[in-house]
This record gives C-alpha cells, sequence and structure tokens, in this order.
C-alpha cells in the first residue's frame, strides 16, 4: 500500500519562491505542517539558479514597486535573519544599479513611471545622455534621450538566496521532500492533497503551486488552465578586450537587450525577444550572441567590439501570457488551491514579498503588504493588469 502523510500545507516546488513560502509558513506559525515537493533537489534547471538574477524598483505598477521596495529592505538583513546556528549565509549583495535607457517615443511613459516611484520614497533619478556619459564613459548614448537609473537596484547570489530560505524553513520544522507531483486531489471543489511519481500521498488542506515553469502543468492537474508558458532565456558571458574601470549597471537598451557586469571581468548579455521558444529547451546557441546581440552591444559600448564569448546557458521563464504580472491567491474555482505564478522574469526579486503575502492569506493574518491586485480571479475574468512604460 502506498505511504500517505498528512501535512497542513503542500507547497509544489522548493525553489526560492517555495522556499520563501516555507520560512515565513513556519515562522509565523511553528506547529503548522508544511511540506515542500522538489523534483530537481540539485536545483540544475532551476529557473532561480540559472536566472542572471536582478532586482529593482523601476516598475510602472505600484504594487511592483512596494514589493521591489520591500525586496530591498530585507537584503540588507537577509544573512543575520537566515542565519541557523553558527551557519550564516553570503549573499552577495551588489548595488550596482540599473539603467534603462529611454528614446522620444518612450520617454513620456518613462517620466510617468519615475514620478510614481518618486512619490512612493523610491531612490531613481534621470540621467541625461551627458549624465550617463559621465557615469559610463564607454556607453554611446547619442541615440537615446536618458535613461533612468536606481543606484540601489542591484543583484545577488540567487543559490545562496535560495538555500538560506530552504535550510532556515528546515530548522523552523519544514519537510523538503525529493519527488514530483504527478496528480492533485480533489473532492467537491475543494483540494486534499497531492499524488506523488514515487507512489505516495501527501494529505493536505492547502496546496500551493510554485512550480515555477511548470506552474501550468500542475495546475492542470486539477483542471485548472493558467495562462503561464515556460519561455527560454540565454545569457551569455562575455569577457572584453577593454575592461570598464568599475562596476556597470543592468543596462536595459529599448530592443530588450541587457546587460551587467559579473566578478572576475566578465560580461552578462541576454535579450528578451518575442519568438523566444515555449518548451523545456535548456539549450543555448552561440549563434544568436554572435550573429544578433553581439552587432548591437558593440553599437551602444564601441569598446565591446573585440571580446570573447567564454559560455553561455539557458534557463526558462514563467511567462504569464495574459499580462506580464504574477497571479497571486486562491484559485476562485478550486478552495484551499493557491497560486504563486507567472512572474514572467521577475520572481525571484518577489519571492520575499510573496513569500510573505501567501503565508498570510492562507493563515487569514492581515497583509503587510496589499497585493491583491495579483488576485487569479483575474484570468477568470479576463481583465489583465493595465500597465505602461517599464515593465
Amino acid at each position: 500500500m502506498s505511504e500517505q502523510k498528512s501535512y497542513d500545507v503542500v507547497i509544489v516546488g522548493g525553489g526560492v519562491m517555495g522556499s520563501s513560502l516555507a520560512y515565513h509558513l513556519t515562522g509565523a506559525e511553528s506547529s503548522l505542517k508544511v511540506a515542500v515537493v522538489e523534483r530537481d533537489p540539485t536545483y540544475e534547471r532551476a529557473s532561480t539558479t540559472l536566472s542572471m538574477v536582478n532586482f529593482r524598483i523601476q516598475f510602472s505598477l505600484k504594487e511592483n514597486v512596494e514589493i521591489s521596495r520591500y525586496t530591498s529592505r530585507v537584503f540588507e538583513d537577509f544573512e543575520k535573519e537566515m542565519q541557523v546556528g553558527d551557519t550564516r549565509p553570503n549573499i552577495a549583495l551588489c548595488r550596482e544599479g540599473n539603467l534603462f535607457m529611454v528614446d522620444e517615443e518612450a520617454r513620456p511613459a518613462a517620466e510617468a513611471s519615475l514620478k510614481m516611484q518618486q512619490g512612493l520614497g523610491c531612490e531613481v533619478a534621470w540621467l541625461d545622455p551627458d549624465g550617463i556619459r559621465a557615469r559610463y564613459p564607454l556607453y554611446d548614448a547619442g541615440q537615446y534621450s536618458g535613461g533612468t537609473f536606481g543606484p540601489q537596484d542591484g543583484h545577488f547570489d540567487a543559490y545562496a538566496v535560495l538555500m538560506a530560505y530552504k535550510n532556515k524553513a528546515v530548522s523552523q520544522g519544514a519537510a523538503f521532500i525529493a519527488d514530483e507531483v504527478s496528480g492533485l486531489n480533489t473532492s467537491r471543489g475543494r483540494i486534499g492533497g497531492v499524488q506523488l511519481a514515487s507512489g505516495g500521498s501527501l494529505q493536505a488542506g492547502y496546496v500551493v503551486n510554485c512550480a515555477g515553469a511548470w506552474a501550468a502543468e500542475i495546475a492542470a492537474q486539477a483542471g485548472v488552465s493558467l495562462p503561464v508558458d515556460p519561455v527560454k532565456r540565454q545569457v551569455f558571458a562575455l569577457d572584453p578586450e577593454v575592461k570598464p574601470d568599475g562596476p556597470l549597471p543592468l543596462t536595459i537598451l529599448r530592443s530588450g537587450l541587457y546587460f551587467r557586469t559579473e566578478t572576475g571581468g566578465l560580461l552578462l548579455v541576454g535579450k528578451s525577444k518575442p519568438d523566444d521558444p515555449i518548451g523545456f529547451d535548456f539549450t543555448w546557441d552561440r549563434k544568436r550572441f554572435m550573429e544578433e546581440l553581439w552587432l548591437e552591444l558593440a553599437e551602444f559600448v564601441p569598446a565591446f567590439e573585440s571580446l570573447k564569448l567564454v559560455r553561455g546557458w539557458a534557463g526558462l521563464y514563467a511567462v504569464n501570457q495574459m499580462d506580464g504580472n504574477a497571479l497571486l491567491g486562491e484559485w476562485p474555482e478550486l478552495a484551499g488551491f493557491y497560486l504563486a505564478n507567472g512572474f514572467s522574469g521577475h520572481g525571484l526579486q518577489q519571492a520575499p514579498a510573496v513569500g510573505r503575502y501567501i503565508s498570510e492569506l492562507i493563515l487569514d493574518k492581515a497583509h503587510a503588504l496589499d497585493l491583491s491586485v495579483f488576485d487569479p480571479s483575474r484570468v477568470l475574468e479576463n481583465k489583465p493588469l493595465s500597465e505602461g512604460g517599464l515593465v
């Protein structure tokens, strides 16, 4: 007979989102029985570890800005808060900034977003082309009107953050189970637990979908259709002949090309394209950089005309094709089934706030930050979030 265990909450997916939720649940209620089911405990194909990694406050939707402001504060004391015994994580927090390049067409929307961000108390400023050249003399900003710059934005060690959440959650009583969820148990409009590929099952009054790029597959097991697709994103590590004098911010061009410096004198480059393939494909294509991205990069940074392609990799964005924003909360047609899905590339930086928010929903606690705008009912109502400017 297959083994059956009972928990209060089962979390499907043990990446940074699932681990953050497990940490927040067990931290809020020490008696709570929480299980996290992760199909890939090595995290070799997790979006968390394959990300270029970034956090920023430059969004055009107020709630996304507030999420990022919270993340920025959390990371200041994160290593101390996540210490377990004598082990303290090192997340290698770097605040080199984010710079969004803006042309005349995009300037009104960018300025509106900038005004909103500043109104919320964010440290973000407008830089004209001369100001950009003064900060980053390698840049040729002549074709742009300027850019919006967030000096407190930056990057961190994603794996260290993931393991910190996981280890702290375990120390607080969470169980991490290496297995695959092969089915969701439902009865009379309510979730009842999950089936495991190993043959066992876990009973639970709450099941949370934190499966990232696999979110739609998990939801489909309960007859729930989510507009979330796994979209391949490729990153290229370069060794430029001319080294910048200091770190470069994550710089985002209007075309979708983005780059930043990395430790060891390397440069990381990527580009999101409308025709990026959907599916679980982790191959990377050298020609994509050599034939498409290099020319564009060298046009903006002429010094990068001479460089060496060191390596590349591919990971997956869980793209919400409806509006590019997260789906957070209980699915209206299945009681006890919660979603934390569709982050469209923003999940890593949103994990601290989302883990806290979903735990508040499950435990019926007051919300430190109201994220109800992301409620998944908008999928059934076909009401995408309206957003302009930076996304």
